[in-house]
């Protein structure tokens, strides 16, 4: 879903300047000549964004500060606790850009003093769609820039990008700018599992912090899964405390909390997801008697597979004790989040798993379908999620899968939403095709765990002396996805103007059966970053080119900033590249 602002049509803003240049760069003690941009770096990079020549900055006032005096801060508490961030932050960081940046400073301007927000409706929730629009103008002859915005939402983008404006030390400001800016697809988000392997609430918080550096709204926390359930639920205590892998290794209430809160003063919702029928393994530790096939071996010999991959155990949909749990699941789940969104998995139930129960292969042996045992499990969740006032996000097998699947007619399109992870474009066309809203997670450009090789043990594919890899990196979505390969993705590709209006934006996904905090930084960036920008403003220029030859230059630059920022984000090329424009294309500069 594109986002259209009516701020647009009041400002006529010149072409984005990227021209690079030898010239002589002002510093603050003395001019050297070197190579130089004209460039100012923000990613994602605004939609409209002008530096009017000549190219000036001035100082940042030591005693700088952001003023909101028509805002309640006691009311607007997320919106302050920003502010604040945002203060230090900018006073502080005093960022050295790879490439120096081709500014006059000049002591005939006045320090800039203030940064005056202006908010229309700052009471507006964070929800899905809502207004994250801004403009920003920092005029040449001024103490105080200005930054507008419908929301705070849309107030706390127009910071970020504020922050990422000035550099130096001491702090330099450029001036003479004016951004309009507004994200092109409501829903940009990353989703990283936490139950295969667990990550502490300190590296939850630290990508929710990255998440707001590049723009990126929803945390899509997939929480439980067939290897553990570390998720505390004050109805089902016996879930987490049998179902984690250890006392240590849980998220309390408080820990909700505290991320929840934390995604909220970073403009980020926290939307859950409690996987089922599939992959929940887990839960049999504490109710061994609603869970088919757990702890089985997930590939027997000379029988059908009972998982997707090793961890076995589906929900019983016959046993109505399923059901108890599942409310107190999902209410607890509910309250714990206040997220309009919820995520109700559905993905990869396997046949083979539910028929090694008496109990479903007596109801299969008389006429029964696994098509109808889903349906009844949907028909005895949907309508209770929907009781508490939940739109319900599926994986897109609910609908697709050849195997196991329901009907569209129990799936209301008003009230769900199907995410897509198989078959690139064709799946996504599939499903806005029939009328459904769709988060693209298409895992031939979004997967950021592919291309590290299977972690199944005892593998003789790799007992080899030919040095060759199956899948191009081993593992069944490789090779590996490259910030280029996810930049270059279009994800409304092939769609008509009508579909393309049911994407709604789409997600990177991290599944972790080989990723934990120690790499989290390293695996979603600066690759996120790159979804951010296409999300955002998109991955074309003026002319309607794809943009990513320039782009990697800025990318450069901003995984340099985040990692100065404390975000452990991956380099994507030698420093010498960075210092030496165009060197490293595969096309020769002209």
């Amino acid at each position: 879903m594109r986002i259209q602002s009516a701020l647009s049509s009041l400002l006529l803003l010149v072409l984005y300047l990227s021209s690079r240049t030898t010239n002589v760069i002002a510093s603050h003690h003395k001019s050297v000549t070197k190579t130089v941009t004209t460039t100012i770096n923000v990613w994602p990079k605004p939609r409209n964004l002008t530096w009017a020549p000549p190219h000036q900055s001035t100082l940042l006032h030591p005693s700088f500060t952001i003023s909101t005096a028509t805002i309640n801060h006691q009311t607007n508490t997320h919106l302050s606790a920003a502010i604040s961030r945002y203060i230090n932050l900018i006073k502080t960081e005093h960022h050295r850009p790879l490439v120096p940046i081709a500014t006059n400073l000049t002591k005939n301007l006045p320090p800039l003093s203030t940064l005056t927000i202006n908010i229309t409706n700052p009471s507006a929730p964070l929800y899905h769609s809502v207004d994250e629009s801004y403009t920003l103008s920092i005029p040449s002859n001024a103490f105080t820039a200005i930054l507008t915005a419908p929301t705070a939402w849309g107030a706390m983008r127009g910071l970020e990008t504020f922050s990422q404006l000035v550099w130096g030390t001491p702090t330099c400001v450029p001036v003479g700018v004016l951004v309009w800016d507004a994200p092109l697809f409501a829903h940009r988000g990353v989703m990283l599992d936490t139950a295969r392997n667990y990550y502490p609430v300190k590296d939850i918080m630290r990508t929710i912090e990255a998440m707001s550096m590049n723009k990126v709204n929803v945390f899509h926390w997939h929480i439980t899964d067939s290897q553990s359930f570390p998720l505390v639920l004050p109805s089902e205590p016996g879930l987490a405390d049998k179902g984690a892998y250890d006392s240590d290794m849980v998220y309390s209430p408080e820990d909700v909390r505290k991320i929840v809160e934390f995604g909220l003063d970073h403009g980020v919702r926290v939307l859950p997801e409690i996987d089922s029928p599939g992959h929940t393994g887990s839960w049999a530790l504490a109710y061994p008697e609603i869970v088919t096939c757990a702890n089985m071996f997930w590939f027997p010999p000379g029988s059908e597979t009972l998982a997707a991959e090793p961890g076995t155990g589906h929900l019983n949909p016959l046993n109505p004790t399923t059901y108890q749990v599942m409310k107190n699941v999902i209410h607890d789940t509910t309250t714990l989040f206040p997220e309009p969104f919820y995520h109700a998995g559905a993905d990869e139930v396997v046949p083979g798993c539910w028929r090694t129960d008496p109990t479903i292969q007596n109801y299969l042996t008389n006429g029964g379908t696994l098509n109808q045992i889903l349906e009844t499990f949907v028909n005895n969740t949907l309508p209770y999620i929907m009781s508490l006032n939940r739109t319900v996000v599926y994986w897109e097998d609910v609908l697709l899968s050849e195997t196991v699947h329901v009907s569209s007619s129990i799936l209301p399109k008003e009230n769900v939403i199907l995410q897509t992870w198989n078959n690139g474009h064709d799946n996504t066309k599939r499903i806005v095709s029939s009328g459904y809203r769709a988060i693209v997670s298409s895992a031939d450009f979004y997967y950021l765990d592919c291309g590290h090789g299977d972690f199944v043990g005892n593998n003789s594919a790799y007992d080899n002396q030919t040095g060759s890899d199956a899948n191009n990196g081993g593992s069944w979505c490789g090779p590996f996805k490259t910030w280029q390969t996810i930049y270059n993705y279009d994800i409304t590709y092939g769609l008509l103007e009508e579909e393309a209006k049911l994407v709604l934006g789409g997600e990177v996904a991290l599944w972790s059966e080989q990723a934990d905090g120690t790499v989290v930084d390293s695996r979603i960036w600066p690759r996120a970053s790159a979804m951010a920008e296409t999300l955002w403003s998109g991955n074309r220029g003026e002319t309607g080119k794809k943009r990513y030859a320039e782009a990697t230059d800025r990318l450069n630059e901003w995984r340099s900033r985040m990692v100065s920022r404390g975000i452990g984000a991956e380099p994507i090329q030698p420093l010498w590249c960075v210092r030496n424009p165009g060197m490293c294309n595969t096309l020769q500069p002209l």
